[in-house]
């Protein structure tokens, strides 16, 4: 009997603390400020951008909605999701447009780069040339610094995924290009590739003579920040144009995904080196690192070379 005795009683003490609990979230929700808990660098800039209104209006509400939370407490038990009816990736890209891209990232035998670099340039640009594909070769690359004896080449498919689904049926009708591809699979060590959409505040990667050494910078982003990293690049992007150095800003689709990928152009070492410095002698490039930095999870650099074949030389 006594047992069943003290289980009665300590039901009644849950219960009565679950009720006293609750009174204090709701006086806490009554008396107390928002308070949203942020982790930053060391180094805090004096203002914090508004969002750009480059990225979609709708963002605006959501940077609104930050605030409302109705207390810090409160927030460790009830997260508020903002209801979208529209995919990240249609608030960051062009909508009047449909540019789809595929970068392929293929890890060469030493031994076999010349003889691959040989094929590609005899291949690749025929492709590129003839309308009855509706793709284009925006560039081809060998990486110089950064992962040795690779090859970088990066396609537009002008319509999107229809597009791309054309030019990858029409393709293997093609002996020339059957014929390339088995010759170039005893060449390679490993291949990937990712298919990727434009930020609509970056420029649509155009053909430029050269010579030029070309930079990728890839960005792994904590899923859930895309958003966050357009909004502060869609103002940063204006820091970097001075020298012309922007070529194209892409985020992935299919691939890896939450990666981000700036391509950059620059006379040599050198020149990159002062572009680059130059960067933080402007207003609000600070800030644009202070607010990106937190997003990432892992980056890479490549220093690449353009093929004779490459569109951008």
């Amino acid at each position: 009997m006594f047992p069943v005795y003290c289980d009665i009683v300590l039901c009644k003490i849950c219960f009565l603390l679950t009720e006293l609990f609750c009174c204090l979230v709701a006086e806490e929700a009554s008396i107390r400020p928002s308070v949203r808990p942020s982790v930053r660098p060391s180094v805090r800039p004096s203002v914090r951008p508004s969002v750009h209104p480059s990225i979609h209006p709708s963002i605006h509400q959501s940077s609104a909605h930050d605030g409302s939370f109705d207390s810090w407490f409160k927030s460790l038990f009830v997260r508020k999701v903002d209801p979208r009816k529209d995919a990240h990736a249609n608030l960051l890209t062009k909508n009047e447009e449909s540019n789809l891209y595929k970068i392929q990232f293929h890890n060469v035998k030493p031994e076999c780069l010349d003889a691959y670099n040989k094929l590609c340039e005899d291949v690749l640009p025929t492709i590129h040339a003839d309308k009855y594909y509706p793709c284009e070769l925006v560039g081809t690359w060998n990486t110089w610094y950064g992962e040795q004896d690779q090859a970088v080449h990066l396609w537009r498919y002008r319509g999107g995924y229809p597009a791309l689904t054309e030019v990858m049926n029409k393709l293997r009708q093609n002996k020339e290009f059957t014929a390339y591809r088995k010759e170039r699979g005893k060449m390679l060590l490993s291949r990937r590739n990712q298919l990727l959409l434009e930020f609509s505040f970056w420029n649509e990667p155009v053909p430029r003579e050269g010579p030029n050494i070309y930079e990728l910078r890839s960005y792994q982003l904590r899923p859930g920040t895309m958003i966050e990293w357009g909004n502060y690049w869609a103002r940063a992007i204006r820091h970097r144009q001075r020298n012309k150095e922007a070529v194209g800003g892409f985020f992935s689709q299919i691939g890896d995904l939450y990666m981000v990928h700036h391509l950059w152009a620059y006379e040599d070492l050198q020149s990159r080196e002062e572009t680059r410095n130059g960067a933080w002698q402007q207003e609000g490039w600070h800030e644009a690192v202070y607010y990106t930095v937190p997003l990432i999870q892992h980056m890479e650099s490549r220093i690449m070379i353009p093929l004779k074949a490459s569109p951008l030389q």
